[in-house]
């Protein structure tokens, strides 16, 4: 795909967004009514999270249209049900078409899933911990331009949080896949200056009541 100068591209329901979806449907609709919008459900973020590092290496639409598979065989991202897998349970899913068959990345998924509930009995929450690495305002650029966002891979809290889980045991969160959870569930607003979804996720994040995390 041509990337425009600005980043941002014109779709064929008239209206302006940001260049990457393209018009696939379910890119598309992925951009629209998921990227960036803040969450704080604790198994929906280590599901994002877990994605992200099946999507090392790979494309986000690649993951996208194989994310029902990934459900379905990750028993929902289920972190307790996860954490008792065992040895028939990866030999399940690297028998799986449906899902990324990478043994590395099958069994950081296991791993993580156990190192999770250590976490949050001691933070009280996955999303009190992942949201207390979000940056301050006066930390990010004052435009989400294009050619800032290709600077964007990683940043400073994402870094921090990826040497923080790596130090707890987790595996495939490297500052990368950091960074780009924090995108995609709001901890950031990296929709591009000009997007019609950026206003919307700024209003959201505006009324989002964050997690906290206890000390």
């Amino acid at each position: 795909m041509t990337v425009p100068e600005d980043g941002l591209r014109l779709g064929i329901d008239a209206r302006t967004r940001c260049w990457w979806p393209g018009d696939d449907p379910l890119y598309r609709a992925y951009h629209d009514d998921e990227w960036g919008r803040p969450v704080a459900d604790d198994r929906r973020l280590f599901e994002k999270l877990c994605l992200e590092g099946f999507q090392a290496g790979l494309s986000w639409l690649t993951i996208l249209r194989k994310r029902e598979n990934f459900r379905r065989a990750f028993d929902g991202f289920d972190p307790s049900v996860i954490a008792g897998y065992d040895e028939r349970d990866v030999a399940r899913l690297m028998a799986d078409p449906g899902i990324v068959r990478n043994r590395a990345k099958v069994l950081a998924t296991i791993t993580n899933a156990r190192r999770f509930h250590e976490l949050v009995d001691e933070t009280g929450s996955f999303a009190g911990y992942l949201w207390s690495f979000e940056p301050a305002q006066e930390a990010r650029p004052e435009r989400i331009d294009h050619a800032t966002l290709m600077t964007l891979a990683t940043s400073p809290e994402s870094i921090a949080l990826s040497k923080d889980l790596r130090r707890r045991g987790w595996a495939f969160v490297g500052p990368t896949t950091a960074y780009a959870a924090m995108e995609a569930t709001g901890i950031v607003n990296d929709h591009l200056e000009g997007c019609f979804v950026r206003p919307i996720v700024e209003r959201e994040r505006e009324r989002f009541e964050r997690p906290t995390r206890r000390a």
